[in-house]
């Protein structure tokens, strides 16, 4: 595997430029050299070569040996936290030191970073690479810049640089150019400082004597001048009238070269100078002050006397604005006012002339907030007394400004969730029993209409209170609220024309979105409640309240209880017209309630038509190639009365074969990329469901899979997905768009009233307000809810079925045709013995053909196994769980072990037969401690017995050891006492492979299999050759794309 790093490297011209490098855990680990004093090849660093297949041809980069100062011994550099190896290196009796290495680092200027995070970042390296700190540390960086672009915060500068002359590298000339530079004051000043101190070391391995500062925030600059250029236009100049002179004013040619790529400015240096000084005084306007101290300005609630405050009293009671520094050094010191004028002499440790300090930064504060010069008239001034009309000026202006200028102010928690007075609405639908009613979104609700504030409705004195309040805030109920009379005017008009009356219920249910855009009312809808089965799906809890629906007689399995109400869920939602996001932990049964609804389904339009003549469209899901599989299984398992159709593979029917084959089936099933290649021929079927499983595969609404299956037509549209937001919300306005189309309005009203609300601000109101929207179409259980622990077992085994790449299958049938020859002509022990080599041979295939090969080649993406082990362990560690991988092969488990850590950026353990008994120990017990590796893989044998491992929650057998008291054995090391949480065991079974047919044999022969099966896999050579052909040949569903 490869550790990537990064590293700043000065740039007198252009900065900060980063240096990327790696290290590989492959090559050898000491320097043949053990001389200290000169500067020496660093022994395991990634040649520049390979340095660029793993970023990617990036056009800005440059090849470059760099000297940086590491840890070491004297020998080799230590390894960095992030590297895994499988034999760890000697432990060393020596300290380390720092000691110089040449090192191979390709130099990527700021305005190449974003493209290649992204490259490193976003999981497509078909290698196993696993960023450093220093990785994440930049990406951090960038993520900062974002947001400060996102909020301009950024100023236009024009400097001088030097630059090393082309003809005469001896010979340094300046260059002029335009740059944009971050203007951070206030938190995000506080947030600068963070990133400074938080600086992993490696950063400035190639630039130790510079100081952190420096480093980060011109590496910050650098982001945010590439980013500004990007998204603004080639030109901010409107086009000059008449004939272009020859020679531009200086101002003129700088502002030119704030966009597009050149940023240099073609004026003489003294011109340069002249523009500098002219722009200085605007920069420094309300910048923050260099001083040892911040001014924060607290704003305090009334207090009046007896504890509370009646709505009479809300505009005389007085506020009161608390004077304190904060010390920029150490962020957690603060200090009020008061101390500092009762100061000894005890803040000098701190803080010189902490008096003057505090006056210079309240007259500079007094420039942007001119109020508090009534503040300033006392010789000692510590708060501002402000009535409420002045209270609420600054809450809604003056705070603003300040923070904008480098003042600290701190607010009361209520403001920003302030509520507003607005429209309530509450409905009653006409029908009362959805089950008897005319169901769907043309039912009528009879309603009325009320103001109110949030989900309170409001009396008439509360209304009058209002109207006549002779402040901008008025406590009300216990919370301050903020008071607009034309507001209040305007409501009151809506409800002499609209207080009561009847509206379809699908006008409700769009009222409960509360999109002001779309709706023609004059104050926003606060509130939408609704009595019966209506009120239940408004607020969530119809999950819990509506009628249980029960699966079909013929339908073999159990639901639990939680599962029997996400089937009477889905089935609500279903015949009202509306779609549902299923988002229920993996493990909980997400695919048993889909097949339970198709089931129900079937059997309740069977059983209201002629069987003969009913023409029912089937559902249609849509699942990765790595679940086919699953589902065709779980399908013939649960619900054998279902017709099923693969539409899959290039012998899938086409034309008026597939409308003849629609006929004849229940559920069609395919994948992702075959719907998107065959949209035209799935999108003129009305489908009476269409189901996404993993429903995150279509979060980008941009990517071309996403853009058609959004064109499939379905009376219902369900998604499956454990995790609905990954990374931001626009992947959830991706998810409730497919269901629910339009239901969260365009991605850029979206965009404009939740994502930058919540993700830059965020917004807790805002984030309330789409919970409330979105929750009637969600519905997500996790393993810790205790409304269904009990439901749980304490052991829940499931068996995780997968097909074969392509690669994989022409290698099995390769492996049977030989074996299946050579033993054809032998016998006795030869026999036996060639039977369990074809066995083991033809499970390093299904595992990886690279296992069978031993040809050291990147194992990723080439195994169906593993993709459908990469998408379970990609679920699991997001929802917080510990994972035992067990496999009895010690060499798959070597190649699993850093492409896993690589893969996840995670530590992952290793236990192996060979490992001694003092490492096993310390091995254990790291991985015990809850801040240990999320990953345990271990060899069957070496972890089978004797360890306690109730660390973990999830137990994978990646390959079937064929006797299942060895695998429960296995199983034991997570689920025995001490294991406070419900386990959950996976086998992987390959489709159409061995691995099928054997575990269908221990299946027929359950209760008898201790019996039946002897140690290990001897029981399999005693099969006849016919027999054991049968067993091993592969069938020809078992291949994927």
């Amino acid at each position: 595997m490869y550790v990537l790093h990064a590293c700043a490297l000065p740039d007198a011209q252009y900065g900060i430029d980063i240096g990327m490098w790696a290290e590989d855990s492959a090559l050898p680990v000491s320097s043949p050299s053990a001389a200290v004093r000169q500067v020496r090849d660093h022994p395991f660093a990634v040649p520049t070569d390979s340095l660029a297949d793993i970023l990617g041809r990036s056009e800005g980069a440059r090849r470059t040996p760099q000297t940086l100062l590491l840890p070491s011994l004297q020998r080799s550099p230590l390894d960095p936290p992030e590297m895994v190896r499988i034999q760890p290196r000697r432990r060393s009796s020596s300290a380390p030191s720092l000691l110089p290495w040449s090192v191979p680092v390709m130099r990527i200027p700021a305005s190449e970073l974003s493209s290649v995070l992204d490259s490193i970042l976003g999981d497509q390296s078909e290698v196993d690479v696993r960023p450093a700190a220093s990785v994440h540390y930049v990406a951090e960086l960038r993520r900062h810049g974002e947001m400060l672009v996102d909020r301009s915060r950024v100023l236009p500068t024009c400097v001088i640089v030097g630059r090393d002359d082309e003809d005469d590298n001896d010979t340094t000339t300046t260059e002029v150019q335009a740059r944009w530079r971050v203007f951070a004051t206030g938190a995000d000043a506080v947030t600068n400082h963070g990133l400074v101190q938080t600086m992993p070391p490696s950063f400035r391995a190639a630039a130790p004597e510079t100081p952190q500062a420096e480093l980060t925030l011109g590496l910050l600059d650098g982001v945010v001048d590439a980013l500004v250029r990007r998204r603004l236009p080639a030109n901010l100049l409107a086009p000059r009238r008449g004939r272009r002179p020859s020679t531009l004013p200086a101002a003129e040619t700088w502002f030119e070269s704030l966009t597009g790529d050149d940023a240099r400015v073609d004026i003489a240096p003294a011109a340069a100078e002249e523009l500098i000084r002219e722009l200085d005084p605007w920069v420094r306007e309300g910048a923050e002050s260099p001083g040892p101290a911040q001014l924060v300005l607290r704003l305090r609630d009334p207090e009046p006397e007896g504890g509370t405050l009646t709505e009479s009293d809300a505009a005389e009671v007085r506020w009161h604005l608390d004077f304190l520094l904060r010390s920029r050094s150490d962020q957690s010191l603060v200090i009020d006012a008061f101390r500092v004028w009762d100061d000894d002499g005890s803040l000098a440790r701190w803080l010189d002339k902490p008096r003057e300090v505090l006056l210079a930064e309240l007259a500079r504060a007094q420039r942007v907030y001119p109020d508090l010069e009534a503040g300033l008239r006392r010789a000692e001034p510590t708060e501002l007394e402000l009535s409420t009309s002045a209270a609420f000026d600054f809450l809604n202006t003056a705070a603003t400004g300040l923070a904008e200028a480098g003042v600290e102010v701190q607010l009361p928690s209520w403001w920003g969730t302030t509520p507003k007075v607005g429209l309530k609405l509450h409905a009653t639908p006409t029908d009362g029993d959805p089950q008897e009613a005319k169901i769907g979104r043309d039912g009528l609700a009879s309603f009325d209409w009320a103001l109110a504030v949030g989900d309170h409705g409001l009396s008439d004195d509360e209304i009058a209170a209002l109207i006549f309040a002779k402040a901008p805030l008025v406590q009300m109920r216990g919370q301050w609220i903020v008071v607009d009379q034309e507001r209040i005017r305007r409501g009151l008009d809506f409800l002499k024309n609209h207080e009561e009356g009847q509206m379809p219920i699908s006008e409700v249910m769009t009222l409960a979105l509360g999109d002001p855009e779309e709706l023609e009312t004059p104050l926003e809808i606060t509130s939408v409640e609704a009595d019966g089965w209506l009120g239940d799906l408004l607020d969530g809890t119809a999950a819990q309240t509506i009628e249980t629906v029960d699966p079909p007689e013929d339908f073999r399995a159990t639901l639990r209880p939680y599962q029997a109400r996400g089937l009477s869920w889905l089935d609500f939602l279903g015949r009202l017209g509306i779609g549902a996001v299923l988002a229920d932990d993996m493990g909980l049964g997400k695919t048993v309630q889909l097949l339970a609804l198709e089931a129900t389904a079937r059997a309740r339009a069977y059983a209201a038509a002629d069987p003969d003549t009913m023409t029912s469209a089937p559902t249609l899901l849509l699942c990765p190639m790595s679940l086919i599989g699953n589902w065709e299984a779980e399908a013939a398992r649960f619900a054998p009365s279902l017709r099923i159709l693969v539409y899959y593979g290039s012998a899938r029917p086409r034309g008026d074969a597939f409308d003849a084959a629609l006929a004849e089936s229940d559920l069609v099933i395919t994948t992702y990329a075959t719907a998107s290649r065959d949209i035209a021929e799935l999108e003129r079927i009305g489908w009476v469901r269409v189901v996404l499983d993993e429903a995150q595969v279509i979060k980008n609404r941009l990517s071309q899979t996403t853009k058609a299956i959004r064109r499939l037509n379905g009376g219902q549209k369900i998604a499956l997905t454990g995790t609905p937001v990954e990374n931001r919300l626009s992947e959830l306005w991706s998810i409730m768009d497919f269901v629910n189309p339009g239901m969260l309005g365009t991605p850029e009203k979206f965009r404009e009233r939740f994502v930058r609300p919540i993700e830059v601000r965020a917004d807790e109101e805002r984030a309330h307000r789409l919970r409330r929207i979105t929750r009637p179409y969600i519905l997500r259980r996790t393993k810790t809810d205790p409304r269904i622990i009990d439901d749980l077992p304490e052991k829940i085994e499931i068996k995780q079925h997968y097909r074969l790449t392509v690669e994989q299958a022409s290698l099995y049938q390769s492996v049977v045709a030989e074996m299946m020859g050579r033993i054809e002509e032998s016998s006795g022990i030869e026999r036996r013995g060639l039977v369990l080599a074809a066995m083991t041979k033809l499970k390093q295939v299904c595992n990886h053909p690279a296992h069978l090969l031993h040809d050291g080649s990147a194992i990723g993406q080439r195994s169906g196994k593993l993709e459908r082990f990469e998408e379970i362990m990609s679920e699991t560690l997001a929802e917080g769980d510990r994972v035992l991988c067990f496999t009895q092969f010690t060499d798959f488990g070597e190649m699993l072990v850093p492409h896993l850590a690589a893969k996840f950026d995670t530590d992952v353990a290793y236990l192996a037969g060979s490992t001694s008994k003092q490492r096993r120990t310390e091995i254990v017990k790291d991985f015990q401690e809850p801040d240990g590796p999320k990953i345990f893989v271990l060899s069957l044998k070496a972890g089978g017995t004797g360890l306690n491992l109730t660390a973990a929650n999830q137990v994978v057998h990646l390959d079937r050891w064929w006797n299942p008291a060895v695998e429960n054995q296995a199983t034991d090391r997570a689920f025995r006492i001490g294991q406070k949480r419900r386990v959950q065991v996976r086998k992987f079974i390959g489709i159409g492979t061995l691995e099928e047919r054997i575990d269908a044999i221990l299946e027929e022969k359950k209760e008898l299999a201790d019996m039946v099966v002897g140690e290990g896999e001897s029981w399999l050579t005693e099969m006849s050759t016919d027999s054991l052909r049968d067993l091993l040949t592969l069938s020809k569903d078992a291949v994927g794309e």
